[in-house]
């Protein structure tokens, strides 16, 4: 991909996971820059027709006390009129 003729489109994977332990105890911490890339090379080849598409994730976790404020966020964005 030429990086002169590229567009940085903005894309969301939104997910959950269900654990009766701690966050901090399933969670991985030590997701090294090769993993990342792995990740980010799979979406992009599972999402995309283009296999010069380049993907770019930042994974974070949403604490649950505000899970239900970001869902309603997420939903009011992705079924809104006028995109408000």
């Amino acid at each position: 991909m030429s990086e002169k003729n590229a567009v940085a489109i903005p894309f969301a994977i939104v997910g959950f996971f269900a654990t009766e332990k701690p966050i901090e105890e399933v969670i991985r911490t030590d997701l090294s820059p090769e993993d990342l890339e792995e990740i980010q090379q799979f979406l992009a080849s599972k999402l995309f027709k283009d296999p010069n598409v380049a993907v770019a994730i930042f994974p974070a976790v949403v604490p649950p006390e505000q899970a239900t404020e970001a869902v309603k966020e997420l939903e009011n964005f992705l079924f809104s009129e006028n995109g408000d």
